[in-house]
């Protein structure tokens, strides 16, 4: 079968404004609440995200970043180590990129998030603890500034200042060569896949 790349999946760049959300070990249960688990569907997930910090007793909270005015819009979040800990469940990242993130730059990552964040386009990296308390107070300080992540050179660029960003090689490589998309590649091969079906001799006994 021949190796078909899905060209418009290329990620090289990720250029915006971001979210600082700093603390360590935020969980899959704060990202997104258990109780929305049971959607039948990942397409309301964006609303759902950090909500029960970011409503309380039916009120919002006016300073959580990312009911934070100031932040609107951004598609970066800068967050601390051991990101996405907890559960392996999907709508975590789904929430994320539902309400528009692009990239997420932490001090670590859980693993099992981490790939199911890849297997959505969210380019996860990682940046010493160091760095992400400079670029988080810097971001809180300068909440427009511009981010650009350039995964080819893996480095992170903003007001004259470069930070030397770790991703794991394979998942680089994935996003560079538009490959992240198991699904889309699969159906992209659909003939293909169904050509080589028919000499399965296990997949066509009567």
């Amino acid at each position: 079968m021949d190796k078909i790349i899905i060209k418009e999946k290329i990620i090289r760049n990720i250029t915006g404004t971001a979210i600082p959300k700093p603390a360590d070990d935020q969980n899959t249960d704060d990202i997104v609440p258990a109780r929305y688990l049971k959607e039948i569907t990942f397409k309301n997930m964006g609303n759902y995200a950090y909500y029960d910090e970011r409503f309380k007793d039916g009120k919002t909270v006016e300073h959580h970043p990312f009911n934070d005015e100031k932040y609107k819009g951004a598609s970066i979040l800068i967050v601390g180590a051991n990101y996405g800990c907890g559960s392996s469940r999907e709508h975590a990242p789904q929430a994320l990129y539902k309400y528009g993130i692009k990239a997420i730059i932490a001090g670590s990552f859980a693993e099992i998030f981490a790939s199911n964040c890849a297997n959505l386009g969210i380019a996860g990296m990682t940046i010493p603890a160091g760095n992400i308390k400079e670029l988080a107070n810097h971001i809180q300080k300068n909440p427009q500034t511009e981010l650009d992540i350039n995964l080819e050179e893996k480095i992170i660029s903003y007001d004259k200042k470069v930070l030397k960003l770790n991703i794991p090689e394979g998942r680089r490589q994935s996003f560079l060569g538009g490959s992240w998309d198991a699904l889309a590649i699969l159906q992209k091969n659909e003939e293909a896949i169904k050509s080589v079906e028919i000499e399965l001799d296990y997949l066509n006994f009567k």
